[in-house]
């Protein structure tokens, strides 16, 4: 029951956005209100909102009933400044419009747009944006400006102060602002007279003052996010620029940023990296200070330096892509990532021939090595970009993992890093280490800590004051250097910064949002304890998923994520659910065990791609299909294992099925077909099947037929779904993918081998991914006893129709086999077997999650490469949603992940995958028919030599 005061909010706001979007229950606030800090608060009112009108009405109704807001982006922020227990405005991920200028040196983007979807949409012309945050693929274009987040090579030169060129802003009181449009300017110069001449005044205030300027200056010459950019005062004389600067990294509290216009930068594509590892801490950061020295001289160029300590060393140490020999270091080698990029080859060799020579002089334990491999070098950084979420994942179930963000002069940094060191020794922090940025100054250090207990929250308290002293006091370095201040710091920032310019920040935050209604308590807060309140609990839930710390970087890969919940906020739910029956609160947990039902576990596709995405490969699919396996009746396991033993039948009711569905389909037609068929739907509350005109015919096959006899053989298992779901309605092939791939065997050269019993075989997906694991278990051995006997114990190759299937077999069998699916088959045999004759028609292709985790997706490019010079894949669709079958009772889950779809492939004639159900809801979502990619291999290729 929400406060009369909120209850009036929600009812008002409610005639204005779609109730669809305001979430009050307590499955929604809490998976919605969480984010990647340590801190946890729980909002009254979660809205999501998709377009800048909407915020502007929730402001300026919370302005009027003087109720606090938060901003929140993607929530990777890590200081505690996205989290609210009022109102918490969400931007949806629809919030993502974006122009580039023709010339492609400006962007104007609009807040919901990820780092790395805006680099995306840039890469084509050589171009991206300054800022380059760890969690560029997940942090929206909105934190990072608001955080004035970096990153590894922007350093403060690219950064978004730097980058900035205009911005459209919303203020506390609903009043609209383009610093970009002279208009804009005029009408709030006319509306807002005093607002702007109180902050030409704190300016003129601040550059008269030589003592504060030079502060300013001082700390300004290396990364600093800790409190307002009280630069922005000294730097430019206009008050729109002087605006609009300090709203960068000003946290969401002092206005909304509904877009922002970035200067774009050269996006140089000859790199090459090192890693190169040092005797010790000291002797890797008299080295960067040398780096940076040098560079500032000009006499060499150099991008980034990232330095891990032996500590940092070792949670990575295990990862197949790191070097063996890492294992055998002592306890004290310290590592520098090192990157250089140049205009071309010949450049980029004269560049790393100077970096070697100015680091001759030092101890090295192995040879320095530049790498210009790609796959190599990019492999480097990707690990290094996940350290932070490694780190959290070898912490002990029930700790929360710390990372704090802080800068050094560069003169200072070896002396500081030591004494860094030397705190953690003190306060007793064993596992603590250090990796970060270290050409900047800017290190991270990590811990890990248990809120739980007070003593521990009171050593935690006494190391973050000897921390503060140091760092701040006796360095004269920043205490958050790209984290923003948040509620973590927001207690230092008097220390750092002195009691003259912290006065000027309560002013600039008094004139911004006079109520103090934008985000209280972040930044601003008179609170000396604030970093110790608020803390978040991390309990076990179930082992496969506690090593999770709630990044986020998850969340962009997953097909729910603007539809119910995210890999991270199953987890977070998950968590709560576990905490409140272990506290005996069993009432309160079957509530949210009600909420979850839906949002959790019936729209969870269980692609497993956030395992990808995620530092640590957590799978919450595996959570999930673990959680329907619990909720599985025992009559419900005994009608799967029936199906199970009788699956031919169980093939011919599908048959019957989709028979029965295209003779309706042929009477009705296609508009009265879909009318009917939603009518259907609503009537059995959506228990009956989503009919699209992309729904297959039913079809059977027939393994008999003649062939030649050839020393050349592979086994040929068409999956159940293509032994029983042929081409759609709206489909103008005219054959079968059984019968093309037949057809392209046979062009090249095989005899081909089907299993006995083809028509009982299965691979078990489709009952593992109900949590029927009796029944798949049952199907899978089944099968690779079958295909056993048909390879001659893996003399021959296998072929599987379809790449889920694929990899369901792979996972399953422990037999020594060759299974391949289409694209690796394609790949390692037909290109040897066939002539490619490129077309030069445009075509589209999807790569299925499973080729995905299969490491597939680069040769899927390469592939259609081969058969088409003109190849389009949209950048933002990765699973399709369909699921398996799930698509077909949860179609809104399909919608959803591919919303872009039709967008990115507008220019497409033919469109191509691997898997027939992730087939129908592309084809359905496009409007292209899609087809297996064997029909445009057999209509490229032609036999060798004929």
């Amino acid at each position: 029951m929400l406060e009369a005061k909120y209850q009036k909010f929600h009812d008002q706001i409610s005639t204005k956005i779609s109730p669809e979007n305001i979430f009050t229950d307590k499955l929604h606030t809490l998976a919605y209100g969480t984010d990647a800090s340590f801190y946890r608060l729980i909002p009254k009112i979660v809205i999501k909102t998709d377009n800048a009108s909407e915020v502007q009405t929730i402001i300026e109704l919370a302005n009027e009933m003087e109720l606090s807001i938060t901003f929140r982006a993607a929530g990777t922020s890590l200081s505690g400044q996205a989290i609210s227990d009022s109102i918490l405005i969400i931007t949806s991920r629809k919030f993502s419009n974006f122009r580039i200028s023709d010339d492609k040196s400006e962007i104007s983007l609009e807040p919901a747009l990820t780092g790395a979807q805006t680099n995306n949409l840039l890469a084509p012309y050589g171009k991206k944006i300054g800022p380059d945050p760890a969690s560029i693929n997940a942090a929206m274009i909105g934190g990072i400006a608001a955080n004035n987040a970096s990153g590894m090579c922007c350093g403060i030169s690219q950064n978004s102060y730097k980058t900035l060129k205009s911005m459209k802003l919303i203020f506390s009181d609903g009043a609209k602002l383009d610093t970009g449009c002279e208009n804009s300017k005029k009408e709030f110069r006319l509306t807002h007279k005093d607002f702007l001449s109180d902050l030409k005044q704190i300016a003129s205030e601040t550059v008269n003052d030589e003592e504060l300027r030079a502060k300013i200056e001082r700390k300004f010459k290396i990364k600093n996010t800790c409190g307002y950019s009280l630069n922005s005062l000294i730097d430019f004389d206009d008050e729109f620029d002087i605006l609009q600067h300090l709203i960068i990294g000003s946290e969401g509290t002092l206005a909304f940023i509904e877009e922002i216009t970035y200067y774009t930068v050269e996006d140089l594509k000859d790199k090459a990296s090192a890693l190169m590892y040092f005797k010790d801490v000291k002797e890797a950061c008299n080295a960067v200070t040398k780096l940076k020295l040098a560079k500032e001289a000009g006499k060499i160029t150099v991008d980034a330096v990232e330095l891990m300590d032996r500590a940092g060393l070792a949670s990575i140490e295990n990862d197949p892509a790191m070097p063996d020999f890492i294992k055998s270091f002592d306890k004290n080698v310290t590592a520098l990532l090192v990157e250089t990029r140049a205009k071309d080859q010949n450049a980029l060799d004269t560049q790393i021939s100077q970096l070697e020579e100015l680091l001759e002089e030092f101890n090295v334990v192995r040879d320095i090595y530049f790498t210009k491999d790609i796959a190599e070098y990019t492999l480097y950084w990707k690990i290094r970009k996940g350290l932070f979420p490694a780190v959290g994942a070898v912490r002990e179930v029930g700790t929360t993992v710390i990372i704090e963000d802080v800068a050094y002069p560069i003169e200072v940094l070896a002396e500081a890093t030591l004494e860094l060191q030397e705190l953690f020794k003190k306060h007793d922090y064993s596992e603590a280490l250090i990796f970060g940025h270290a050409l900047e100054g800017n290190f991270h250090f990590v811990f890990t800590q248990d809120f739980s207990i007070e003593s521990e929250v009171k050593r935690y308290d006494e190391f973050m004051n000897d921390v503060v002293n140091s760092v701040a006091v006796k360095y004269q370095g920043s205490l958050k250097a790209e984290h923003g201040t948040g509620r973590n710091m927001a207690a230092f920032i008097e220390v750092e910064w002195g009691k003259t310019a912290y006065a000027m920040m309560q002013r600039i935050k008094c004139l911004f949002d006079p109520k103090g209604l934008l985000n209280p308590g972040v930044i601003i807060n008179d609170d000396a304890e604030a970093h110790l309140k608020n803390l978040k609990a991390m309990p076990a839930t179930n082992e496969i998923v506690d090593k999770c710390i709630e990044c986020g970087f998850c969340e962009p890969t997953c097909p729910s994520n603007d539809i119910t919940l995210t890999p991270r906020q199953r987890i977070v739910i998950n968590r709560e659910i576990s905490r409140l029956e272990r506290a005996g609160e069993f009432d309160e947990a079957k509530e949210y065990r009600d909420l979850y039902q839906y949002d959790g576990i019936e729209t969870c596709a269980t692609c497993s791609l956030c395992s990808s995405a995620c530092p640590v490969k957590i799978d919450t699919g595996s959570l999930t299909k673990h959680l329907r396996a619990e909720q599985n009746s025992s009559s419900a396991k005994g009608v799967a294992n029936f199906v199970a033993k009788n699956f031919s039948t169980t093939l011919s009711g599908v048959r019957f099925g989709l028979g029965g569905a295209n003779i309706a389909h042929k009477l009705l037609g296609t508009g009265s077909m879909e009318s009917v068929a939603d009518t259907v739907r609503s009537w059995t509350n959506g228990s009956t099947a989503k009919w699209t005109p992309a729904m297959p015919k039913a079809i059977n096959i027939s393994t008999k037929f003649e062939q030649k006899v050839s020393d050349k053989k592979v086994v040929y298992f068409p999956s159940c779904i293509n032994r029983s779901m042929g081409l759609s309605s709206m489909s103008k092939e005219e054959k079968q993918l059984f019968e093309v791939t037949v057809e392209l065997l046979q062009k090249a050269g095989y005899q081909i081998v089907f299993p006995e019993n083809l028509g009982d075989l299965c691979c078990g997906m489709p009952f593992s991914s109900k949590g029927f694991n009796e029944a798949s278990k049952r199907k899978s051995t089944q099968l690779e006893k079958a295909l056993l006997e048909a390879s001659e114990f893996g003399a021959y190759p296998i072929l599987c129709d379809t790449s889920p299937c694929t990899k369901k077999m792979m996972e399953a069998f422990a037999s020594d086999m060759d299974i391949y699916e289409p694209i690796e088959f394609a790949m390692e045999y037909l290109s040897k077997d066939l002539d490619f004759e490129q077309i030069n028609e445009p075509i589209t292709i999807h790569t299925t999650c499973s080729s995905r985790k299969m490491g597939l997706d680069d040769k899927f490019r390469q592939l259609a490469s081969m058969c088409s010079s003109n190849v389009i894949i949209p950048a933002d669709v990765k699973c399709c949603g369909f699921a398996g079958d799930r698509g077909f009772n949860f179609p809104e889950l399909n919608k959803s992940a591919l919303r872009n779809l039709k967008t990115q492939t507008s220019g497409a004639k033919m469109a191509f995958s691997t898997s027939k159900t992730c087939e129908i809801g592309l084809s359905a979502e496009s409007g292209l028919d899609y087809n297996s990619i064997f029909y445009l291999i057999n209509q490229v290729t032609s036999p060798k030599n004929s």
